[in-house]
């Protein structure tokens, strides 16, 4: 079976800030979005404007330590990520309970087409989206 090839994960700048997002953002516990983060570490005596508290979540992204799916509106929510390795969650639309689910068909499927097609250094987005047992019994 031939493996895509990864592009390595590039190293996460440990600024205080940055370190001061990851932390909070690992406090969460569930997805959240930069905003509503940036307004918990405010509210709670971070010292921290938005545009760092962005810029620090996209180097978490790229770095690989965390998460990010969207929301209905489009926009993106973030998760710090607890292992190594990307994972697929599903995601309550009402109350936003996120659940990490087993996604070694889709990596599989994934690493088929792009050995079929030739392509390398594949990257992939799956979102999966519902109503929570808790969401759909509060009816």
């Amino acid at each position: 079976m031939t493996r895509t090839r990864r592009t390595p994960v590039p190293a996460w700048r440990e600024t205080p800030q940055q370190v001061l997002v990851r932390q909070w953002l690992a406090a969460c516990p569930g997805f959240v979005s930069a905003q509503a983060l940036h307004r918990r570490m405010v509210t709670e005596g971070g010292a921290v404007g938005l545009s760092t508290v962005y810029r620090a979540l996209a180097a978490l992204t790229g770095a690989g330590l965390a998460d990010i799916v969207r929301d209905d509106s489009g926009e993106r929510l973030y998760r710090h990520r607890p292992e190594a390795h990307h994972q697929h969650y599903l995601v309550c639309r009402r109350c936003g309970r996120s659940l990490a689910v087993d996604s070694e068909q889709v990596e599989a499927w994934a690493a088929r087409i792009a050995e079929e097609s030739g392509f390398r250094d594949v990257h992939h987005t799956v979102e999966l989206a519902g109503v929570c047992t808790t969401c759909t019994t509060d009816d």
